[in-house]
């Protein structure tokens, strides 16, 4: 059939209804073109990456929604949308944000004889005259002015108290805790037994005793005392004799002191209170690490009678007294001997620090100021701002019994190379600043870091002694952390 004729019976024929399958595709259509595929090939990719981009977007929205909606975020913690909307995760924030989130200190505006009363008392028994301006006078040095430094710090405005953990409120509605400046140490060590000068009569008798108790009587009228039975207070009481009459009823405030020394178990621990320098007695050495000046292997100079774990010091003295290049002299508090003890640490490579009376003493603080690298020799001993201080660096610990073996101590100490003196005192130097009472960013802000940590156990034992019945147990009640041996109260 031609080409023509074929035409004309396409046209008489009628259309055919469609076919309810589909035609055969086309070859040509379906081949395999490069062009074609390569684009079908990108469009697939970029869809399967706008899926995956999808479901980690939902995954990211489910897990914010969940973790940090407002209801699972701790209150003191802002959430992320609150972070986002209100400080554009401002990382660098005001001075004033950085004082809200420091622990808010009330200071108790105590009555004068328990602050600076006992500074005149101390004035007159060594001869001075009655002063009518009792905040003019001047706390005398010793070796527990912590409580003077800690005192004066709230007072200053704020504007010189930058950086501090802690931040003082008038408002005691406002505190976290409430510090008690009751001079306690200084308290002790009142002598009574001197006439006031130009007098003609001695002054009215001082009792330590009856402050302490007056004390503790004006504590337990305030209102804030009696909320949460004297938890969230924080005493000083740095000399181990301090506040030894009433110790039993401030044992639940955060006691700052030098030692456990004279505490019972229910007094005192590492959880709840405090361990603090003693304000060093002598001058610190501001010369240039080395050991060509220092001469003197190893120095004390202190009372060489003590009672309780200070009996090792007798015991020391019969073994060092004779050796060479060793220095070992009995001492007593005096302005002389300090001039004594500063030329003969200075000049040693290492300073001994045996117990005392309890297992601490001003000595350790005196060796650290000096550079003097600490040989300790108290099984008891705590020390403070051990968190941040690893004593291992700085000075050199050594067993009692040990101790007392004929030579072992002296030896010991001479094969101990320059290099390694050298890098002790490097480390002294860097640490000594925690050891300072009147320098910036030293022991007194230290101690406020210390404190401002004790927060969130306060707030534990303030809450479970709410829900606690005491019971008449044989055992002291732990004034720190127990397990629950008391009881529970019913819930209703």
């Amino acid at each position: 059939m031609s080409t023509t004729e074929l035409l004309r019976f396409n046209k008489g024929k009628k259309p055919r209804a469609p076919s309810a399958s589909p035609s055969p595709p086309d070859d040509r259509n379906n081949s395999l073109n490069p062009t074609r595929f390569l684009s079908m090939a990108r469009k697939s990719s970029l869809l399967k990456q706008a899926l995956a981009t999808i479901v980690i977007v939902l995954v990211l929205y489910a897990f914010l929604n969940t973790f940090l909606s407002p209801a699972a975020v701790s209150p003191s913690l802002p959430s992320f949308s609150t972070l986002s909307r209100d400080s554009d995760l401002n990382l660098f924030p005001h001075p004033s944000a950085a004082a809200a989130a420091a622990v808010k200190v009330f200071l108790y505006d105590l009555p004068t004889r328990f602050t600076y009363g006992i500074i005149q008392q101390h004035s007159l028994a060594r001869g001075g005259r009655p002063s009518d301006d009792l905040s003019s006078l001047k706390y005398p040095g010793h070796q527990h002015m912590g409580e003077w430094y800690l005192f004066k710090d709230l007072l200053q405005p704020e504007s010189g108290r930058v950086g501090s953990p802690v931040v003082r409120v008038l408002d005691p509605d406002d505190a976290d805790l409430f510090f008690v400046p009751f001079f306690s140490s200084l308290s002790l060590i009142v002598n009574t037994n001197r006439q006031a000068a130009g007098s003609g009569e001695l002054p009215a008798a001082y009792s330590d005793e009856e402050n302490q108790v007056a004390l503790v009587e004006w504590l337990e009228a305030q209102e804030y005392w009696k909320r949460n039975s004297g938890r969230d207070h924080v005493i000083m009481a740095s000399d181990p004799n301090a506040l030894y009459k009433v110790l039993d009823s401030v044992k639940n405030a955060v006691l700052l002191v030098c030692d456990f020394g004279r505490l019972k178990p229910d007094q005192g621990s590492l959880v709840k209170d405090v361990i603090v320098p003693y304000s060093h007695r002598i001058n610190t050495y501001n010369g240039d690490i080395s050991v060509e000046n220092r001469n003197t292997l190893l120095f004390f100079m202190g009372n060489r009678f003590r009672k309780e774990g200070g009996k090792i010091r007798d015991l020391l003295f019969q073994l060092l007294e004779n050796e060479e290049d060793v220095i070992v002299k009995h001492g007593t508090q005096s302005r002389e001997s300090r001039r004594a003890a500063t030329h003969g640490m200075h000049t040693s490579k290492f300073c001994l620090n045996p117990a005392g009376d309890t297992p601490s003493a001003c000595r350790l603080f005196d060796s650290i100021v000096s550079l003097c690298v600490p040989v300790v020799i108290s099984d008891s001993i705590e020390l403070p701002f051990e968190d941040v201080i690893d004593y291992r660096k700085i000075a050199i610990f050594v067993e009692s019994n040990t101790a007392l073996k004929p030579g072992f101590l002296v030896s010991m100490l001479r094969e101990i190379t320059s290099e390694r003196i050298l890098e002790y005192q490097k480390q002294l130097n860097e640490v000594k600043h925690y050891f300072q009472y009147g320098v910036p960013n030293g022991s007194v802000k230290e101690i406020w870091r210390q404190v401002a940590q004790k927060l969130p156990f306060i707030k534990l034992s303030i809450n479970r002694d709410k829900r606690l019945v005491k019971r008449d147990l044989n055992v002291p009640d732990c004034s720190c952390v127990c397990s629950n041996q008391t009881g529970i109260i019913t819930s209703l």
